[in-house]
């Protein structure tokens, strides 16, 4: 039976006589990478694909269909909530709601001083400190946050990248002085430079400099952190920022590859820092195109490891990621229609495999999010993981000709922009050429120009739209929070050992001028009660600092 002939004629005599009845959806549909939706997938979608390579079972190589045999049916994924805001204090009593609520894993939301290395008493830090995230400026604040948190029990993700390796040293040693080993912390830091010359920003040093830090956390992990997965390659920030998904997922992976091959460099074996990798992605509301995304970034990365680095083993072909719903789609105008989104953007998650997921609030479009508002966002994760039969089955969308068409498609494209990137002389050269910078800003213009033209419909913005809500109970940082934080560097100054402070920064700028790692340095500034400014400072005057990439 000639069934494409078949198809075609049941689109003339049955779709497109329905479709001239209803001409405000006669219009193709493409999704945000520019593919174009068909009306009908059958097998015909798929000539020559490969069930057995490109499918397999799940746990097995190249994990299109997920990265453990049983996926949610052995566990549920990680339901790790992003917190931190106004001070230590506060944030340590988010954290213990949270995990009284059911949370399974800490999520930690730094604010924009100690991002880009800054103390909180810094004339640069005024009316920053505490809004996007904690302040933290030493051990000491370190230590607060976490206070009646055992760090053996609790899997901690630290969303820090430039000042990635103090944050991470002064995590090391709280666990310390719990009684806690290195080896026994299981989480991860971000570690992620390359992104923040993309998308987002919070830079310290220039980009080659950035990357040998990057590099020096890998291997100090791999041999004293073996639980801990010591980089989150984000594509998050990138989506964010407009890119699609096609571009999200390569230029991550693209990012992956300079990373690996900078490990590789310093002669660290693939296979021994490769298993304790993990990526970052956007939860978009196009639901089916996101699980697609998230299929084609395991098989794609699983031949990437296996075919361009010769990676052995399993583990370090298996692209594990933490996924969290899409802030930037959160509106201002009717927000609970945020909750609904939220909830689209948690399932195209749960359906794609993530192993961790973050839900945003209904209120962030407005603020850091309520105590009512987390407590939905945490709420919607539970009901997908109880309540429905979303993670019964593994990769339950699989065998669908409209997901394997889009996975393949993904992945075909994903392709192209890698190809492009080598040609630039790979990530770090194409990022100072700004060739991801200026497709991600042509693709933000063109879908923002389509909400202005009413193409791409926002529901309560562009159309259905009613007057603003009135909205209570929203979270604010008290200003007395902020001085006490202040006053807290202020004294600690004054009271700690400041030769041994002054002895531990020098060692620190010695290590830094060679080629030797500067975690274990690092590490002993954090404990002698050198402040995040302060070492930061050390690495500027050797490093230099990164001013802003200009796009043209």
């Amino acid at each position: 039976m000639d069934t494409s002939k078949n198809k075609q004629q049941w689109l003339e005599k049955t779709v497109q006589p329905m479709l001239k009845r209803s001409p405000e959806r006669e219009e193709r549909f493409l999704t945000t990478s520019g593919a174009e939706v068909d009306k009908l997938y059958t097998p015909e979608d798929l000539p020559g694909f490969d069930y057995g390579e490109n499918l397999s079972y799940p746990g097995e190589y190249p994990f299109t269909r997920g990265v453990q045999p049983t996926m949610y049916r052995g566990r549920l994924w990680t339901m790790r909530q992003y917190a931190g805001f106004a001070s230590a204090e506060e944030s340590n009593r988010r954290y213990h709601y949270l995990l009284e609520q059911g949370q399974t894993g800490l999520s930690v939301a730094f604010d924009l001083p100690t991002q880009i290395g800054y103390d909180s008493d810094h004339p640069k830090s005024q009316g920053e400190v505490g809004k996007v995230g904690v302040p933290i400026s030493s051990i000491q604040d370190m230590e607060i946050l976490f206070k009646g948190i055992p760090l053996d029990k609790v899997s901690t993700s630290m969303t820090i990248n430039s000042t990635a390796a103090v944050l991470l040293a002064m995590y090391i040693v709280v666990a310390r002085k719990q009684g806690v080993p290195p080896a026994k912390l299981n989480g991860t830091i971000q570690n992620d430079l390359l992104k923040e010359y993309i998308a987002r920003g919070t830079y310290i040093f220039p980009p080659r400099p950035s990357l040998r830090l990057t590099t020096d956390i890998l291997s100090y992990c791999s041999q004293n952190l073996p639980q801990w997965n010591s980089i989150s390659v984000s594509g998050y920030h990138m989506r964010e920022a407009g890119a699609t998904a096609a571009q999200e997922l390569a230029f991550t992976l693209a990012n992956g590859i300079a990373y690996v091959q900078a490990a590789i460099a310093t002669g660290q074996n693939v296979d021994a820092f490769g298993g304790r990798l993990s990526f970052f992605f956007a939860s978009y509301s196009h639901l089916f195109e996101e699980v697609a995304k998230f299929r084609a970034a395991r098989r794609l990365w699983a031949k990437i490891m296996a075919e361009r680095f010769g990676a052995k083993d399993s583990r370090s072909m298996m692209l594990r990621f933490h996924s969290q719903t899409c802030g930037h789609t959160l509106t201002a105008q009717q927000p609970d229609n945020n909750v609904i989104r939220t909830t689209i953007q948690a399932l195209a998650a749960v359906l794609g495999g993530t192993q961790s997921l973050h839900t945003n609030s209904r209120d962030e479009a407005y603020s850091v999010p309520s105590e009512d508002a987390v407590t939905t966002a945490l709420r919607t994760q539970q009901v997908l993981g109880y309540e429905t039969d979303a993670a019964n089955v593994v990769d339950p969308l699989g065998g669908s000709y409209f997901v394997e068409s889009l996975t393949n498609a993904l992945e075909a494209d994903a392709r192209k922009y890698i190809q492009k990137i080598d040609q630039l002389g790979g990530a770090l050269s194409a990022i100072e050429n700004g060739y991801q910078q200026k497709e991600i800003q042509e693709s933000s213009y063109r879908s923002q120009k389509a909400i202005e033209a009413g193409k791409k419909v926002v529901v309560g913005v562009n159309k259905f739209v009613s007057p603003y809500p009135q909205i209570t109970g929203l979270l604010k940082v008290d200003p007395a929070e902020v001085e006490k934080q202040k006053q807290r560097v202020a004294a600690l100054r004054k009271t700690r050992d400041n030769a041994l402070v002054g002895k531990s920064l020098k060692a620190l700028g010695s290590v830094a001028r060679s080629e030797e790692n500067t975690m274990p340095a690092i590490i002993e500034c954090v404990e002698n009660y050198a402040t995040v400014g302060e070492i930061c400072d050390v690495l500027r005057g050797i490093f230099g600092e990164q001013t802003e990439f200009l796009v043209f």
